[in-house]
């Protein structure tokens, strides 16, 4: 059996690595929810806003993270009208626990593993769901990740794993 290795980094915000990854892949979280809409709700099945923020926060640290985490989906908003300006708080605390979560794991673990990655996606989700709830005080539309979204977390799990471990492992 072949090994791969992973390398992970904690960029700093002093580094101008940070703002060019960052950039690369807030590029990444405007072009694939693109052509996710596309498909008749494939923006709230397949939940690609937050793909790229997942990959940058394991890959290059919480800061990197952080940076796309706020910058897509203000971006996609300003250009695109999606998300809608009445759901881009929600998407942003989405967005910035995930980033913090990833982050966070790839430190901590040191890996990317399936596990890891799932239990990173359910914790964003979850904390990002109640704050969700807590901000509209309607349990129904903060669920809909949970209702609409489940292929949007597959995506994230096992396609962000592959996409570390296979093309940007260096």
């Amino acid at each position: 059996m072949e090994t791969t290795t992973v390398k992970l980094y904690s960029l700093d915000y002093s580094n101008a690595k940070t703002y060019l990854a960052a950039l690369l892949f807030v590029f990444g979280n405007i072009a694939l929810p693109q052509a996710f809409h596309l498909v008749p709700q494939g923006g709230i099945t397949w939940l690609p806003i937050y793909f790229f923020t997942l990959i940058g926060a394991c890959k290059y640290g919480w800061k990197v993270g952080l940076l796309t985490a706020i910058a897509s989906p203000l971006v996609n908003s300003w250009l695109f009208g999606m998300p809608a300006v009445t759901g881009l708080s929600a998407i942003l605390l989405k967005s910035v626990l995930l980033a913090v979560a990833a982050g966070l794991a790839a430190y901590r673990f040191r890996r990317i593993s399936l596990p890891i990655l799932f239990a990173v996606v359910m914790a964003y989700q979850v904390v990002g769901t109640l704050g969700e709830w807590a901000m509209k005080g309607s349990f129904y539309s903060p669920v809909q990740d949970f209702r609409i979204g489940l292929p949007g977390m597959a995506l994230q799990i096992i396609g962000g794993y592959l996409f570390i471990k296979y093309l940007i492992r260096r």
